[in-house]
């Protein structure tokens, strides 16, 4: 691998929320307002500060947020609350990518729900004009508020068919899957044609397979791919990886690849009674689930990314940590072990894994 220090000119993405052009380092914060409300603190070289605030002061340029259409069984991931978050990470300057699941819950690679109230729409041209109306009235109330974001996933994970009513692993009509993620790509596009437009897929193996079959289908309008690479989960192991963002560069010179959800546990412990989803089965030889360990695997990641001519990357929930309140999995944190903060909140080294400085 070639030195560090000229890799990073492959790893520079233009983001107009910062008016210039660097290394494009997000988070996923979805959970930050819950933790907040929650009572969570956290600290950065012993202060306490606002979550934001420390994503700031340590180069945090992006953040990601998840929207879903309308969850009944949380009031966080509404509109309301992702308004709140635009508007927390615009103070700081920090960019936005927002996550449109097109669901009432998570939407991921194994789940595609509708949401409840398209449900009895009966036809994919009506289903494709809602994803349309919906799209835009979104960005026109982002737009009305001044929160528009920078960047926005047509879906969260789009391996399976989109809006399905129940979990399926029957083979994706491209047809009908075709004319939604286009309603949602042209919604954007006339509302704000500066708005990057990203497709998301989890796990690197099953992103160029997905990507031709969506092209033959008529899905071509898009400016960045979105990648979900964890372990537990994927075949492949940072050097598959990085094999997979070259190959992708190759086939789509003109687009940003990023890693748009990675996360790494530092510790086996578990701080809760909500049990913990990265365990041993989620990591790779050489890194152990240590603070080091951690820290090691986002230097790496980062340089895997970068020397195949990829974008950046994102890291999932680094803030949910353990507080009073519950999931419909349990008390506390399911990630709190591959948070980037430790049990007491404390921002952990992983934050200042090495990263590319600004050539110009």
């Amino acid at each position: 691998m070639r030195h560090l220090h000229l890799l990073w000119a492959t790893l520079l993405l233009a983001t107009p929320s910062l008016g210039g052009t660097q290394f494009l380092f997000g988070v996923d914060s979805s959970f930050a307002n819950e933790m907040d409300d929650c009572g969570a603190i956290y600290r950065d070289n012993g202060k306490q500060q606002d979550v934001y605030e420390i994503y700031k002061a340590h180069d945090v340029n992006f953040v990601r947020l998840r929207l879903w259409v309308h969850p009944r069984w949380t009031k966080y991931s509404t509109l309301k609350d992702v308004k709140r978050s635009i508007a927390r990470a615009k103070a700081l300057h920090i960019g936005v990518l927002l996550d449109l699941h097109y669901s009432d819950d998570w939407a991921d690679g194994d789940k595609q729900i509708i949401p409840d109230a398209w449900s009895s729409i009966p036809d994919d041209e009506g289903l494709a004009k809602t994803v349309y109306e919906y799209t835009q009235n979104v960005l026109a109330e982002l737009r009305r508020d001044r929160l528009l974001p920078e960047m926005i996933q047509i879906g969260n994970e789009t391996n399976g068919e989109l809006m399905m009513s129940a979990p399926t692993k029957a083979a994706i009509r491209w047809s009908r899957n075709a004319k939604l993620l286009n309603a949602g790509i042209k919604a954007v596009r006339d509302s704000n044609p500066t708005i990057k437009i990203m497709l998301h897929i989890a796990q690197p193996e099953n992103v160029a397979l997905w990507l031709s079959d969506a092209a033959k289908a008529g899905v071509t309008d898009f400016d960045v791919i979105g990648i979900s690479y964890y372990r537990k989960w994927s075949k492949l192991d940072l050097a598959g990886l990085g094999d997979t963002i070259g190959r992708l560069h190759k086939t789509y010179p003109k687009t940003d690849i990023m890693v748009v959800e990675t996360a790494y546990p530092w510790t086996g412990r578990n701080a809760d009674h909500a049990p913990n989803v990265l365990g041993d089965d989620s990591l790779l030889a050489g890194y152990p689930a240590t603070v080091m360990g951690q820290q090691a695997y986002l230097k790496d990641i980062a340089a895997t990314i970068a020397a195949n001519g990829g974008a950046g990357l994102f890291y999932w929930a680094p803030d949910w940590l353990s507080t009073k309140c519950a999931t419909r999995w349990g008390q506390g944190s399911n990630w709190d072990n591959a948070a980037l903060f430790d049990f007491e909140g404390n921002a952990l080294p992983s934050f200042d894994f090495q990263r590319p400085p600004n050539p110009w």
